[in-house]
């Protein structure tokens, strides 16, 4: 059972076995029709599409944040169409270093199914050993029978984050890039800067430049070096997407504890009251 990532080679074992689901998250916050453009041209065969915004997000209010979570008897039945049981090993995919798949897998985290992992480098790890790639999607499989024990307390709210400003109960690691962390540039929300008291961990800072995640060696030290605990981190980013990639992280890390701030920086700042810092 691979529960964090799984490398390319060993996808490639696999394939075609009857306990794999391969999901295809690529996916564009500028173009929402480019994730499903590309999988018609050419995906890992055998792979299903994971829509973001349609199957991976629930129903925004305006009020909570550009990706929700789904419901998760919707999302359940959305994996048990693709086939999923409780064996089955899910396997995620995106186009290399990016947020989409890490978003799949907290998901199937949160719902309680351990077996998912993240193809280390996307498909352009893939494409680079010269595996197959297809342009006809699976043929339906029967629909699986997945059970699934939802796990709340990996997710906190918008009210727990701003109970616990500025206390040490709380770590928020803010996953978005450094000019937006510090409110230099805001190309997606309505407001720039951060939640007081985050501190920014981009994340991509834990691939190599490869697109493969770092060992977990190395994520351990840098963690430590940043004086980060899992037990009290909370990750957030825009809108719990990329902070899922920290997450994937901490957890590859052996850092157990962490949680997500899903509303993220998106539902932080759609309640003027709610404070707002800027700056490094």
């Amino acid at each position: 059972m691979f529960t964090t990532i799984i490398s390319p080679e060993t996808l490639y074992e696999r394939l075609g076995s009857a306990d794999l689901v391969i999901l295809d998250c690529r996916h564009s916050l500028a173009d929402f029709a480019l994730g499903r453009r590309l999988y018609d041209e050419a995906h890992i065969p055998g792979a299903f599409f994971a829509g973001v915004e349609e199957d991976l997000a629930g129903t925004t209010t305006g009020k909570n944040g550009r990706h929700p979570l789904p419901d998760p008897q919707t999302f359940a039945r959305f994996l048990r169409a693709r086939g999923v049981y409780d064996a089955t090993q899910i396997v995620a995919y995106d186009a290399e270093a990016d947020i989409f798949a890490a978003r799949l897998w907290f998901l199937c985290r949160w719902i309680g199914h351990d077996a998912t992992a993240v193809l280390d480098g996307g498909l352009a790890a893939w494409n680079a050993l010269g595996f197959p790639v297809a342009d006809a999607p699976p043929e339906p499989g029967r629909e699986g029978r997945l059970t699934f024990a939802l796990r709340p307390e990996l997710v906190v709210s918008a009210d727990f984050v701003l109970a616990h400003l500025n206390s040490e109960a709380m770590q928020l690691i803010d996953a978005r890039a450094l000019e937006r962390f510090s409110g230099e540039t805001e190309p997606i929300d309505s407001v720039g800067g951060h939640i007081p008291g985050a501190r920014q961990r981009w994340f991509k800072d834990n691939f190599e430049a490869d697109g493969r995640l770092k060992s977990p060696e190395r994520l351990r030290e840098e963690f430590a070096k940043s004086g980060f605990d899992s037990q009290r981190t909370v990750h957030q980013c825009g809108s719990g997407v990329s902070a899922a990639v920290n997450h994937l992280a901490m957890v590859h890390a052996g850092l157990e504890g962490s949680r997500v701030y899903n509303g993220s920086w998106s539902e932080w700042v759609s309640d003027p009251a709610r404070p707002v810092a800027k700056g490094v």
